[in-house]
């Protein structure tokens, strides 16, 4: 990461925005009076029609358009372009202008989910569904001899944002549903990506045996990407994981794993596990803890740290992303995100749990709504974070006090449809360099700006790049 300004100039604008927010931060500070309270209560909104509270507001939409018209899902930035994943390859847009975004280029590489990263002149991209090939140039398979099928990880080339190029496959067990780019330790010239993926159907499948209680580990060497390797597949879960129940997912695998480099931390959201991870050697992490909710979390989704690495969210993806759980049949604590202090040192680190987070607003029984991707957005001080909730929207929330997260803003399109469940909205929304940025599902890109004093302070941070589940300490941006 590099800063867009002069360090001793940015250190002035910091200290003195820094000096304001404290102050408005006391007038407005969540739970106050001023606190912002969200619109509408619990008055479903109409088909298409679009919602917020005062302070988010959309600023640019652009349509899907082209050959790529899957499902959109995760995000990565880099500079002036944002890349972001289609179940038929990826887009690569230019948000230089983030009032104006346009369509850079698209890349035509069918096989879901396609999960992206980038770094340097390199992206990387998921592939979560058995292929007769490992090119761009491919079809879903299930006629194919099992060793002949290929999922796993595809690099691309970058060095010309509006022309990638393929460059390598790495096929991996399972495929790769998702997959987090982990910095090598300092002075090592590789990037590592940690592949996760899982078997839901309790019995074996091609190319994914059961117990699949592993994770996949690619090593790149950054000055010979081509030479891309699976270097190690170390199980997470010796002892089988979480059996199931009748209200939690059996583990199999892991879903999604955030990596904190600086402080050698990772996360898991492992189905029916959350993990703590060591990653002081990038090739074999260790278990420092686990936990359970066999009560309220059905499926352990995603993971997000705090700045200081104290916290960590995890999100519940109850209903597997096909459910209406919004609403007050499933009520507030199911189907949300749980917030974790971690508590001891070294090894004796535990995750403790200390409260749930959910919007505080009822979907209509029709809408797909669950608690998906986001990322912290940049306060010194205190702990916010912007989040994807399908047709749920995005919603800004502080979870400063773990034991009282409140939402501070949102934004949200009406149901899709009243008749019949369906499924849209937003994948992932992400902070990038002053703007939120969310990908929809069956709609396209939405860039939202927020202007809010407890969260102003933000816009002062820059980054080069910005991989959600690729933490870095803001502070040193």
């Amino acid at each position: 990461m590099k800063h867009t300004a002069p360090r001793g100039r940015m250190l002035k604008r910091l200290a003195a925005v820094s000096a304001f927010a404290l102050i408005a931060g006391l007038l407005t500070a969540p739970g106050s009076s001023a606190a912002q309270t969200p619109v509408g209560g619990n008055t479903i909104p109409g088909i298409d029609e679009i919602v917020s509270s005062p302070n988010l507001k959309q600023i640019a939409h652009l349509d899907k358009s082209g050959p790529l018209t899957g499902t959109n899902t995760d995000w990565a930035f880099q500079g002036r372009y944002a890349y972001g994943g289609n179940y038929n390859g990826f887009y690569v847009y230019d948000v230089k202008n983030p009032k104006a975004p346009t369509v850079a280029a698209q890349v035509l590489c069918p096989g879901s989910q396609n999960d992206i990263s980038v770094s340097g002149n390199l992206l990387f991209l998921g592939t979560d569904s058995q292929r007769t090939n490992d090119t761009c140039d491919n079809a879903a398979s299930t006629a194919e001899v099992p060793g002949d099928r290929w999922e796993g990880i595809k690099v691309f080339d970058i060095s010309n944002p509006l022309t990638p190029k393929y460059l390598k496959s790495v096929k991996t067990d399972c495929g790769s549903h998702t997959q987090t780019l982990v910095p090598g330790k300092r002075g090592e010239k590789a990037v590592y990506l940690y592949v996760s993926s899982y078997n839901l159907a309790g019995v074996d499948l091609p190319n994914c045996a059961l117990p699949h209680d592993k994770i996949s580990i690619v090593k790149v060497p950054l000055r010979n990407p081509a030479a891309a390797a699976v270097v190690a597949t170390p199980v997470v879960f010796p002892d089988g994981g979480f059996p199931g129940s009748d209200s939690g997912s059996e583990t199999t695998g892991c879903h999604d794993i955030t990596v904190y480099a600086e402080k050698d931390l990772a996360a898991g959201a492992c189905m029916g596990d959350g993990v703590l991870f060591d990653i002081s050697n990038r090739a074999k992490p260790r278990i420092i803890n686990t936990v359970r909710d066999e009560v309220n979390f059905a499926f352990w989704h995603s993971a997000t740290f705090n700045n200081s690495g104290t916290k960590v969210v995890f999100t519940d993806e109850l209903g597997g992303g096909g459910a209406a759980t919004c609403n007050a049949a499933i009520g507030p604590n199911r189907g949300a995100d749980a917030i974790y202090d971690i508590v001891g040192k070294g090894n004796k680190r535990k995750l403790a749990f200390r409260s749930y987070y959910k919007i505080p607003r009822y979907n209509a029984d029709t809408e797909v709504c669950v608690a998906h991707n986001g990322s912290l957005i940049p306060v010194p001080g205190r702990d916010i974070m912007v989040q994807a909730w399908y047709l749920g929207g995005v919603s800004v929330w502080d979870f400063t006090d773990s034991r009282r997260p409140k939402e501070i803003a949102y934004w949200e399109r009406g149901p899709l449809s009243l008749d019949t469940l369906t499924g849209g909205g937003s994948w992932s929304a992400y902070w990038y360099n002053g703007h939120i940025y969310s990908n929809d599902i069956t709609k396209g890109v939405d860039v939202l700006e927020l202007k809010d004093p407890r969260t102003n302070i933000a816009k002062f941070f820059r980054t080069d790049t910005f991989n959600a589940q690729t933490q870095d300490n803001y502070l040193r941006w």
